[in-house]
């Protein structure tokens, strides 16, 4: 007998998340000023990076990069939410809810590798310091990058053709997620979901968990080749280039790794709880990465206070 193998696709989806979380609304003006605040802050790092000459470095093309990905990110997800939730359109066709799933999920994966490429760039300058300049080069960083993009870019086709081949039994399903997830959307499908699992599982290995162990390895190295410098100083010196990306790194990843360990020891967490935290760990690094890594790093401060300093003569004139 010939298998049936009709898709029933629904209409759209109807974006339920924060049920019982009382003023909402208070929170998505919050993340206004949160995207607003996002623009403004990567636009001028990149401002700086792309006007100075000195910053045309491997490290700063990444920097450049992952600050053009938080842009992606806020832009994909802020918006949207506040469609959703501050103006009450919580209905999106099923067209329109799979480009936001695509969207999200690519720049979301493309920067958990920018950080890694980050770590290695931070390896390669400490471990090898006197082949650095030859090892990573501005050709080779942009191409570690683009090969990033495209990997990424190949693995979320394959997850969204996978979201089309399920069928749904109800016109409009309920999402209980802030925006088109893809988890908790393909759980609401009435046909088997198991290559979807599988799917979201590789997703979560590959571009959460492999990633900071990859980052994690990277420093363990580096701290190595710290202890062999003789001076405090100087190792205190070495050490301070990292900060800025290990304050980025802790910010990505651990809000994250809270909700999959307290799932993994079977504690039940509530539903509003683990949105919140999901969404915040997606608004705000965007917002904070290019601050940190303005305060925390001497050469884009210079830069910043080069560029101040020909204002003020140029007014004086």
């Amino acid at each position: 007998m010939e298998k049936n193998t009709t898709v029933v696709k629904p209409v759209g989806f109807l974006i339920v998340g924060f049920q019982s979380l009382q003023h909402v609304n208070y929170y998505f003006i919050f993340l206004a000023f949160v995207y607003l605040g996002t623009l403004i802050a990567n636009f001028l790092l990149m401002s700086v990076i792309w006007l100075s000459h000195s910053l045309h470095t491997p490290k700063y093309l990444a920097v450049f990069n992952l600050s053009i990905v938080d842009v992606l990110i806020s832009t994909v997800l802020i918006p949207k939410c506040i469609d959703y939730f501050l103006l009450d359109s919580r209905f999106v066709l099923y067209d329109s809810c799979l480009t936001q799933m695509f969207f999200f999920h690519y720049f979301y994966c493309v920067e958990s590798l920018i950080l890694v490429v980050m770590a290695y760039e931070r390896f390669v300058s400490i471990c090898f310091p006197l082949r650095c300049s030859t090892i990573n080069t501005n050709s080779r960083m942009f191409y570690i990058i683009v090969t990033c993009w495209v990997f990424t870019l190949g693995f979320l086709i394959v997850l969204i053709v996978f979201i089309t081949k399920l069928s749904f039994c109800k016109p409009s399903p309920l999402v209980a997620s802030y925006f088109c997830d893809h988890g908790p959307l393909y759980r609401t499908a009435c046909s088997d979901s198991s290559a979807n699992w599988k799917i979201g599982y590789t997703y979560t290995v590959g571009f959460i968990f492999m990633p900071l162990a990859v980052i994690a390895l990277s420093y363990v190295c580096i701290i190595a080749a710290l202890l062999k410098i003789a001076s405090a100083e100087g190792r205190w010196k070495a050490f301070k280039t990292c900060t800025a990306h290990i304050i980025l790194v802790v910010m990505f990843y651990i809000p994250v790794l809270v909700i999959y360990m307290i799932a993994g020891l079977g504690t039940g967490i509530d539903a509003d709880t683990r949105i919140l935290n999901t969404s915040l760990s997606a608004s705000l690094p965007p917002l904070l990465n290019p601050i940190i890594y303005t305060l925390k790093t001497e050469e884009v401060m210079e830069q910043i206070k080069l560029f101040l300093r020909k204002q003020k003569v140029k007014l004086l004139k």
